[in-house]
């Protein structure tokens, strides 16, 4: 990973949506909804507390989260779409089972 984030934030891959609807209708690039599931691939080392002591994370990086729908920045690296977020914007992980 070329993105190392600061404090509190998180590097996400978003994970690519359905381009079909439930009848079969394929929908155009402008049509489609931003996705709100991703991929952490990179966490910061948390950020600091009032008292001095760092807040480790609760994501790690390979958890599947569910993110504010506009939160974080877009960035774009070697063709490939990123999202750095606040860990406050993280608002779940997504558990298998």
């Amino acid at each position: 990973m070329k993105l190392q984030p600061l404090a509190d934030r998180v590097v996400v891959k978003a994970l690519d949506r359905e381009e079909k609807t439930k009848s079969g209708i394929v929908l155009p690039e402008t049509a489609k909804e931003k996705p709100q599931e991703g991929e952490v691939l990179a966490v910061g080392p948390g950020k600091m507390g009032d008292d001095g002591k760092r807040i480790i994370p609760e994501v790690k990086v390979g958890d599947k989260v569910v993110y504010s729908k506009y939160g974080g920045t877009e960035i774009k690296i070697d063709g490939v779409e990123y999202l750095i977020l606040k860990e406050s914007d993280v608002l779940a992980i997504v558990n298998k089972g």
